[in-house]
């Protein structure tokens, strides 16, 4: 293993970027209370969600507050897949769900039945969930939703049958499409912050978790391109990505590709030229540019504030990772390093296992931003092509204990 010009942990230190302000500064994973300048007795909510930022109903709670503005606590539940539930949370809700709120001493769980009661107590987000104005918007939603876990979640052994199911989807798919074309503002359900400034209201808010997965797990598994097939949800993907409040709770394409299918109970490849080429280009690290997130972003400070999150775990992140310690915090220098300019120093195919063991479990928004993960994605990445085997620790497709949070313990 070559060990030259590697930054030692002290050098490193000085680049990363300062954390941000995770109570009242931008929208981020990793706080348990949220004040948007408030003062702490104001809070009256509690919101629980789970630990990985990987649940669509989390999100979607999850947005409504920060767009709302609302104060509010965090608890961070696991979920089956990837954990044992708090005992706890059973005790308190028995049948595990997520999300739920506790809003004046009161357990509220499902996500439709969470935002009437926040609109009752906060009052309404553009249009009310139950309102006649949104009624045709949910059911095209989950029209949408089943239409895709058709043809994601369910194999065919003959084309004939998968070509039917991708042309359901489609379908449904231009039934939104057409609704946002009838936008001026390009969002469903528009609320005008000030003159041609809108943001998205409750009727977008339906539909983000589940486009943001699609639009992932469509490229991965079937290769086929959302983004290019739809330009009208492509601009309304592209308005929530210029939206400071939604990247704070944007998931990337590999966490998608990897945290569906023991959510989901198996997501199937329809193998084709463009399928392969997606599902490797996300595997890799290098992602999907645009089809990911279409917005030109700082990517100096990306890797600083990704540089910043390891530093902040480096002793979790060793102890977690299957290579010897030794060797593997080398590596990882190596890679922070190169991701500054440095030079590409070889390591041993052992300490590369224990790299693309980290790219690959590098989770979104969890970790750290999006171009954060991809830009030390990519690094890991690099580093870990020196050596001669393109082996990797495989993620399990049933579940992800290996994302149990037990293992990142002191």
């Amino acid at each position: 293993m070559q060990m030259n010009n590697i930054l030692n942990w002290s050098d490193l230190e000085k680049i990363q970027a300062e954390d941000i302000d995770r109570v009242n500064g931008p929208a981020n994973s990793y706080s348990n209370i949220r004040l948007f300048n408030h003062s702490e007795k104001e809070v009256q909510l509690v919101l629980y969600r789970d630990r990985h930022a990987w649940c669509p109903y989390c999100q979607k709670i999850w947005l409504w507050l920060e767009l709302k503005k609302i104060p509010y606590r965090i608890e961070k539940i696991n979920m089956f897949c990837y954990g044992d539930k708090e005992s706890w949370y059973l005790h308190k809700i028995p049948s595990g769900k997520l999300p739920a709120i506790e809003l004046n001493g009161n357990i509220i769980t499902e996500s439709d039945e969470i935002i009437w009661s926040l609109e009752k107590e906060f009052g309404v987000l553009g249009s009310s969930i139950f309102s006649s104005t949104l009624l045709e918007i949910r059911k095209l939603e989950r029209d949408i939703f089943r239409t895709w876990c058709n043809w994601l979640c369910r194999k065919e052994l003959f084309s004939i049958k998968n070509s039917l199911k991708k042309d359901q989807l489609r379908i449904k798919l231009n039934e939104l499409d057409l609704l946002l074309a009838r936008s001026a503002s390009g969002f469903l359900d528009p609320i005008e912050k000030s003159p041609n400034d809108f943001y998205p209201g409750t009727g977008d808010i339906i539909f983000i978790p589940y486009l943001e997965r699609m639009n992932a797990s469509l490229c991965y598994y079937k290769g086929f391109n959302l983004r290019k097939e739809f330009p009208n949800i492509n601009n309304w993907l592209t308005l929530l990505e210029n939206i400071t409040i939604y990247r704070g709770t944007q998931g990337d394409f590999h966490t998608h590709s990897h945290d569906l299918p023991p959510q989901m109970g198996g997501c199937f490849k329809e193998v084709n030229e463009k399928q392969i080429l997606f599902s490797n280009l996300i595997d890799n690290g290098h992602g999907l540019g645009n089809l990911e997130i279409n917005k030109e972003l700082d990517l100096l400070y990306y890797s600083k504030f990704a540089l910043m999150r390891i530093i902040k775990h480096k002793n979790n992140i060793i102890q977690a990772n299957p290579c010897e310690s030794k060797h593997f915090e080398v590596g990882l220098r190596s890679a922070l390093t190169f991701m500054f300019d440095g030079p590409i120093n070889e390591v041993d195919n052992f300490t590369a296992l224990g790299l693309r063991y980290l790219k690959d479990r590098i989770s979104v928004p969890r970790d750290m931003p999006l171009i954060s993960a991809r830009l030390l994605r990519q690094s890991l990445e690099k580093i870990a092509s020196t050596s001669k085997s393109g082996d990797s620790y495989k993620l399990n497709k049933t579940d992800r204990f290996d994302q149990d949070p037990k293992k990142f313990s002191n």
